[in-house]
């Protein structure tokens, strides 16, 4: 297993180094510059001002200096807040996009486990059709509409919870989980529709039925474990879109995280802040990614032999 996770760490290497190179160039061909949008100043002072950040330099060359800071674990300091680095507006800002991020993850499990189980367990029912069609709903639904939805609905018409904020007004943290969740869990429904659909199929399903065992046994001890498997493959890529997809959600419930924060930076052209929150996204993303492998390796046997066998 160490060697298995080794390996896929190896794998994300050139991964990451293509984000970092593809985005640093992205950024330096976009039209303007971080100190375009600031109060006049002399060409002396932006003479200093592009000096003081090596911005007058070769782009190649910043792309070096900024690599070598990288490997250091340094993200350099903000454009937009001079006083900080990025290190530390990441910092202050990751704990509280976690927080939501696993907020709206547990209630897109609850939520769509619980309609994917049910809707397998009677197909081509009404128990099946009405919560796929809520799915499919949830599928159509982008966040950055449901959000003004929600918020016109709960916050606004019938005044029963706050439309902005968080962790400072009781019930500040449902609206945007919510928000965050309602996609992921609309496809998890429909996964997990279809792995169950496929175990309940099984021979040993039918034996155990033929045994008399309860439908809540068969469906607990012997048909979750393997109807599960294709929504852990799913959660590994769902929590790290949680994390990176959050902006929009933070920039409507005007909640503190690091999308907010990279939403600030775009409008400022603050380079360092963009670089620094895309790479931190994509190592969530490999982490992640990793993290939802080895459980499967966990619990399928065949991949556990796989793995120690070296394949």
């Amino acid at each position: 297993m160490l060697i298995f996770i080794i390996k896929r760490l190896l794998q994300a290497v050139p991964v990451l180094f293509a984000v970092v190179v593809v985005t640093f160039f992205l950024i330096h061909a976009a039209p303007g510059g971080p100190f375009d949008q600031e109060r006049k100043v002399s060409p002396d002072v932006l003479k200093h001002l592009n000096a003081r950040y090596h911005l007058d330099e070769p782009v190649w060359q910043q792309l070096a200096r900024y690599v070598g800071n990288l490997l250091q674990g340094d993200f350099g300091p903000s454009f937009k807040y001079p006083s900080h680095t990025v290190n530390d507006l990441i910092a202050a800002g990751f704990p509280v996009t976690f927080e939501l991020a696993t907020y709206a993850i547990l209630f897109a499990l609850v939520i769509g486990l619980t309609a994917g189980v049910l809707a397998s367990l009677k197909p081509n029912s009404a128990l099946d059709y009405l919560p796929m069609s809520g799915a499919m709903l949830g599928i159509c639904l982008p966040s950055f509409v449901l959000g003004p939805l929600l918020l016109l609905v709960f916050g606004i018409w019938l005044q029963w919870l706050p439309v902005a904020g968080w962790g400072q007004i009781p019930g500040d943290k449902f609206l945007p989980s919510i928000t965050l969740g309602a996609s992921y869990a609309a496809y998890i429904a429909r996964i997990s529709r279809g792995g169950m659909l496929e175990v309940l199929s099984q021979d040993y399903i039918r034996t155990a039925r033929a045994k008399g065992l309860s439908t809540a046994r068969i469906v607990f001890v012997h048909a979750l474990r393997g109807g599960m498997t294709p929504v852990i493959s799913f959660l590994g890529p769902a929590i790290a879109g949680l994390l990176a997809g959050s902006f929009i959600v933070e920039t409507v419930f005007q909640i503190p995280g690091i999308g907010r924060f990279y939403i600030q930076a775009a409008f400022n052209r603050d380079y360092t802040m963009i670089m620094g929150c895309t790479i931190f996204f994509a190592f969530l993303i490999v982490i992640f990614n990793l993290l939802a492998d080895v459980i499967l390796v966990l619990l399928n046997p065949k991949l556990r032999q796989d793995v120690s066998g070296g394949r």
